[in-house]
């Protein structure tokens, strides 16, 4: 299998991203436990207009993010790993997988809690991280794992956003949201009359964000479903979509996505850290990311190819698709974006995080060790 131009860019990107994002985390994880401590955790907490810097963050700039998701999602719907039934079909069963399993691991220890929401936190993939420690391992990762994990984290982000959508929204102003679903309405005749002009997609795309944030429904949410009025054309470096999700690139990769890391990983950690991980919730995201997305993603990958509804590329083993799954195990940016919808307790949060990223350094860890030695041998 050979890589597109544009899927090569697109890897290279990611893998610079996990890079960085794993550099600024171990900052903030420095100085919010260095002698600057209380400055700086003070700086994300300040009040700007009635609400945190870091809430601004999570609830305005994330939602570039996701416009930056929907548009790859999109692009890979119509000219990518999606756009066949059949090579689209492995990577849906691994990612349905990889968050079911994880879910019922949570919800098997956290039912009938006061913690049980938390059950989508272990659901989620951060791509550009497990992308990144991927690239690692250099030329010897065959293409077609590559892509399917490329593909599985997409559709692992896709199904992060249904879960936001439909599980954590406690109250619908149901006017807002009308409002929000008409101005998208107008967005998508204006894509219909194949008007290519970006500004009048941009305005109702504040507009929209606006409606939504007071709406009840999570306002990130607005990122994607406007990315799907963009006109798409031919998809070509002309079309619209290409030229947007080509100019965000950047801003997502390397100011967005690190100001959430940093503002999001400044967690003091104190002597008794370890304490708050004896906790139902804690095992779950633990076992959630570290167990069951290998587990799952290996799981539901077989029943597809064993039941004919998917089928298992060249070069690709199963071998494969466990060390894809166990990288599928670093939710960090996802799981700590669904960590705040899902509890409201600060302490609770704060454990979360530290679990959250725990877990994702031993799935790193586990994927790197394991792909390496996996590949390094002649047969599987």
């Amino acid at each position: 299998m050979k890589l597109t131009k544009t899927f090569k860019a697109f890897l290279e990107n990611k893998k610079s991203e996990g890079l960085l994002l794993l550099f600024v985390t171990i900052l903030s994880l420095t100085l919010a436990n260095s002698s600057f401590q209380v400055p700086y955790i003070a700086l994300w907490e300040k009040e700007i207009w009635e609400h945190s810097i870091t809430h601004w963050i999570n609830d305005g700039l994330m939602t570039i993010f996701f416009l930056m998701i929907g548009l790859e999602l999109e692009r890979e719907i119509y000219h990518g790993e999606l756009s066949n039934l059949k090579n689209a079909a492995l990577p849906i069963m691994g990612a349905l997988g990889g968050m079911f399993i994880p879910a019922a691991l949570f919800l098997a220890l956290n039912f009938g809690t006061v913690t049980q929401s938390g059950a989508g936190i272990p659901m989620a993939t951060d791509i550009a991280f497990a992308i990144g420690i991927l690239s690692l391992l250099g030329n010897k990762v065959p293409a077609s794992l590559k892509v399917f994990l490329t593909a599985l984290a997409v559709i692992d982000d896709l199904g992060a956003i249904i879960v936001i959508a439909v599980f954590y929204t406690s109250s619908i102003i149901f006017v807002n949201l009308a409002i929000t679903l008409g101005i998208w309405g107008i967005l998508f005749v204006l894509n219909r009359m194949k008007i290519y002009n970006l500004i009048p997609y941009l305005i109702g795309g504040i507009l929209m964000w606006y409606f939504m944030l007071n709406s009840g429904v999570h306002a990130t949410i607005t990122g994607v479903i406007l990315a799907f009025v963009i006109p798409f054309g031919d998809g070509s470096e002309k079309s619209s979509s290409y030229k947007l999700q080509h100019f965000l690139h950047k801003p997502v990769s390397f100011l967005i996505l690190p100001l959430f890391a940093i503002a999001n990983t400044c967690i003091a950690i104190g002597s008794d850290w370890h304490e708050g991980l004896n906790s139902p919730y804690a095992y779950g995201i633990i076992l959630g990311l570290v167990l069951g997305k290998p587990l799952g993603i290996l799981l539901f990958s077989y029943i597809g190819v064993n039941a004919d509804f998917s089928s298992l590329p060249k070069k690709l083993k199963w071998a494969h698709i466990l060390g894809a799954g166990m990288l599928g195990g670093i939710g960090f940016t996802m799981s700590i974006f669904i960590t705040f919808l899902a509890f409201k307790d600060p302490q609770t949060i704060v454990f979360s995080k530290i679990a959250i990223l725990i877990a994702s350094a031993l799935s790193g860890i586990f994927g790197f060790l394991y792909l390496k030695y996996i590949l390094g041998k002649k047969t599987l």
